[in-house]
């Protein structure tokens, strides 16, 4: 009969402690995540339930990945007919500064985050798990994060469908995406944009499926 090792007291403490600080590290990393693209969207392509709708799911992620802050925000912005002021996104998500699951700050402020500087890259665009977001060159292509804004993080007065009814579609219609990979079929000023490369072929999810997108989106703590 084969009798079962006793590890030696000391090692037991240090092992419960490594754990324990593992846990902790995890803990503090998530205590200072204040911006993530989401993991998964919705589901129903650009039909997020409204802004009200994208803003849940952004904390229902935050929540299940441990975040402690109640004050999540889509990055969203939406139209208004009869030519009245829309929503922008940039007036939704507070000051910043802004971090990631990593802690690795993305922006200090809403002015940088809508400048050349911004640290908005495939490296640091990860989602509330902490893990990055497939793009152009991967087998499955997700670069395609749906924001509705132009590059100054303004409703878009291009005219047209540019939010997907309001976030309200996953039909017909049309949504501005950024590129979080900031790479796109040809190496030109919008394609590297992160909030504004272009619109999407549908509001469905196979619509935006089709040019690289998952219906996902960016999320900010509005501090």
């Amino acid at each position: 009969m084969q009798r079962s090792k006793v590890l030696p007291a000391g090692i037991v403490v240090s092992m419960v402690l490594t754990g324990a600080g593992a846990i902790g590290a995890a803990h503090a990393q998530q205590a200072t995540m204040t911006f993530f693209v989401t993991s998964v969207g919705k589901g129903n392509g650009a039909d997020l339930g409204g802004l009200a709708g994208a803003d849940a799911h952004c904390q229902a992620l935050a929540k299940a990945a441990g975040s402690p802050h109640t004050n999540w925000r889509a990055y969203l912005s939406t139209t208004a007919p009869g030519g009245e002021a829309g929503v922008n996104a940039r007036d939704r998500i507070g000051k910043g500064p802004w971090h990631n699951a990593k802690g690795v700050m993305v922006a200090k402020s809403v002015d940088d985050l809508h400048s050349e500087s911004v640290n908005i890259t495939k490296q640091t665009a990860l989602t509330e798990k902490g893990e990055a977001v497939s793009g152009r060159g991967d087998p499955v292509n997700m670069h395609d994060i749906l924001t509705g804004s132009d590059p100054n993080g303004m409703f878009s007065t291009a005219g047209g469908d540019t939010t997907c009814g309001n976030w309200t579609k996953s039909g017909e219609g049309s949504a501005i995406v950024g590129h979080h990979d900031r790479v796109g079929l040809k190496d030109t000023r919008h394609m590297k944009s992160w909030n504004s490369s272009h619109g999407s072929r549908g509001c469905s999810q196979d619509a935006l499926k089709s040019s690289g997108g998952a219906g996902l989106f960016y999320c900010f703590v509005a501090n």
